[in-house]
Parts: C-alpha cells; sequence; structure tokens
C-alpha cells in the first residue's frame, strides 16, 4: 500500500512537472482593444449568427484565434465571441492612442470645427499610417496642431518620381462624443470645417484670408452685453504649405458703430502653430498673445500686447517698459 501511494504521487508529481512546463512555454494570452465607437460581437463567423453585445471604443479583449477577417475574442465580461479583424488595435498602438489623448488634453485649442464626412483618425499624419478610430460626419472638434504630409504616390512609378512630391494638411483634433467617450487623432484638414463666430466669416472672405484658428483675446464693454474682441490667423493659398499661418488680424468692438472694426493687420510672416493667448479676467483687460516664428535667422518667438483696441508687438528686450509706454 504504501508503495502504490508514494507511485501514485511520483506520478503525480511527474504529470505536474509536464503541465508547468508546457503551461510556461505557451505565449501569454494576446490582448487587442477594440478601435471603432461600436464593436458588434457575433456569436459566428458564418453568414447567419446572432449579435451578442456590443463594445465600446477601447475595451479590452483576448484574441483566442484567428480565422480569415475574423478574431474570435473573449471580452472582459466573460462573453466570447466573433468580431471583425479590422476592428481590433493591439496593445501597442493603445497605448499610443491613450498617451495620444493625454497629450492632446494639456493643449491649447487653435480652432473649433466639424467633420464635413466620415472622418478616419490616425496615429499619426499620412494616409499610410494606423488609424485608431472612426468619426461620423457632423462631429464637433477641437483643432489643435497642424503638420503637412505627402501624398502617397499613385500610377506610374517612374513618372511619379520625375514629380514633386504633392503635400496636404492634417489637423490633430480631439473629439468629445456623447455617451462614447473621447478621441483624439489626425485628420485630413480639408474633411474638417471650422466654424467661425458671427461675423468672422464675412471679414475673412472679405480680406481672402483662409483661417487657421482664431482666438477671444477679451471683452469689449457694451450697453448690450459685453462683446469678445478676436484675433484671428489665416494664410492665403493652397494647403501643403510650409507656414502653419502667414497673417493675422484683431477684430475689436467698436461700441460708437455697433460693429467689429480691424484693429491690427499684419502679414508676410511665418507663423507655427501653437499660438498662445493670455487674457486678463475683467472686461477689457490687456492680453498677449505669443507664437514660434519662423524667420532668416531662424526660430523666434513673436510677442504682441493688446492694451484697450491697441495691439503692438513686444520686440525682444522691451519687456514691462513696452507694456507701459502702450498704455500712455
Amino acid at each position: 500500500m504504501r508503495r502504490a501511494l508514494i507511485f501514485v504521487g511520483i506520478i503525480a508529481l511527474i504529470v505536474a512537472i509536464v503541465y508547468w512546463r508546457i503551461e510556461s512555454r505557451r505565449p501569454p494570452p494576446e490582448v487587442a482593444h477594440s478601435a471603432d465607437r461600436r464593436v458588434t460581437v457575433w456569436s459566428s463567423s458564418a453568414q447567419v449568427r446572432e449579435p451578442l453585445m456590443t463594445l465600446g471604443y477601447g475595451e479590452r479583449v483576448v484574441v483566442l484565434s484567428r480565422a480569415g477577417d475574423n478574431a474570435r475574442i473573449r471580452t472582459d465580461q466573460g462573453v466570447t465571441g466573433w468580431v471583425d479583424q479590422r476592428q481590433l488595435m493591439g496593445p501597442e498602438l493603445w497605448e499610443r492612442v491613450t498617451a495620444l489623448l493625454t497629450q492632446a488634453r494639456g493643449m491649447s485649442v487653435q480652432a473649433r470645427g466639424h467633420t464635413k464626412v466620415v472622418t478616419n483618425l490616425r496615429i499619426e499624419p499620412g494616409r499610410d499610417t494606423q488609424r485608431i478610430v472612426q468619426v461620423g460626419r457632423g462631429v464637433s472638434v477641437d483643432v489643435l496642431a497642424r503638420r503637412v504630409a505627402e501624398v502617397p504616390a499613385t500610377g506610374d512609378a517612374e513618372t511619379a518620381a520625375d514629380q514633386e512630391p504633392r503635400k496636404e494638411d492634417w489637423l490633430l483634433v480631439h473629439a468629445k462624443v456623447q455617451d462614447v467617450g473621447e478621441f483624439t487623432g489626425w485628420a485630413l484638414g480639408r474633411f474638417i470645417e471650422l466654424d467661425l463666430p458671427s461675423p468672422l466669416p464675412d471679414y475673412a472672405n472679405s480680406a481672402a484670408i483662409r483661417v487657421v484658428g482664431w482666438f477671444t483675446l477679451n471683452q469689449a464693454a457694451d450697453p448690450t452685453g459685453p462683446k469678445p474682441q478676436y484675433l484671428v490667423i489665416g494664410t492665403r493659398g493652397g494647403e501643403g504649405q510650409a507656414c502653419d499661418f502667414t497673417m493675422l488680424r484683431a477684430y475689436t468692438w467698436g461700441a460708437k458703430r455697433k460693429r467689429y472694426e480691424t484693429a491690427y493687420a499684419e502679414s508676410n510672416l511665418c507663423g507655427k502653430l501653437p499660438v498662445r493667448v493670455t487674457s486678463a479676467t475683467q472686461s477689457g483687460g490687456d492680453a498677449d498673445f505669443r507664437f514660434t516664428e519662423i524667420g532668416k535667422k531662424g526660430a523666434a518667438e513673436a510677442h504682441y500686447h493688446m492694451h484697450q483696441t491697441i495691439i503692438r508687438r513686444v520686440r525682444e528686450g522691451e519687456g514691462q517698459a513696452a507694456r507701459l509706454r502702450s498704455r500712455r
């Protein structure tokens, strides 16, 4: 009896060691995240199937197997089913997505607008970069940054090599969709329409400005209520330009004429986003705005100070003395 127990114990130990060695060599479960606002988990990969549940954007799943365009997954709720592989993203990409979202939360808004069409948001500017989410038409977005990317060559390779690569604008946008969540990614610039407050569209059109961004400098007192005073930045010509903007205009409220007037205009500069605005808390208080300007001597900070309806550029070394003079 004792020998039998010892034999059984040895067999159990051997089985345990073999099982441990097999399990230790088995790769860890593959983790993925849902890459669309709504991802349906199906009962089967066949054409005749039933929906089991819907995943929200970024939800974690374990990939059990893959078959063609489909993946068999297990959700954190314990539901096992099938999804389209194109609706999943790996953990490395998800880490980059979350890092980009965290970065966006600390960036200043340069303009506000909405998507003109169904739009893919990508992890980096460019049509060949990884897509992270698709948003629908009419989604409100905050514009945070701009970059330029080359349009992928199409057609004959030799002909394409002789031509200068075409470039297009990409915008870093941040969106909050009710009941869905937050998204940040790079969108093709022509897919975003800016929502300028009135009457800025009329002023921009009359000056032939393609607006890149706008900001509230401060507010002017008026019997009908405070009126925001604006800084508008823009450019002329098509997309793919090296400068983010080449001109700026400041529009202030004229209480006597009851209309906005151009208080400051500057052209022929090469500005880079972001524009950083510091506004006074009280109505009609002073304001400052800054941005990086690319000049003949390289990049330097451009600094402007606003007092009442007067805006002037603060040259290097002027500092506080310039502010005092502007108030006289």
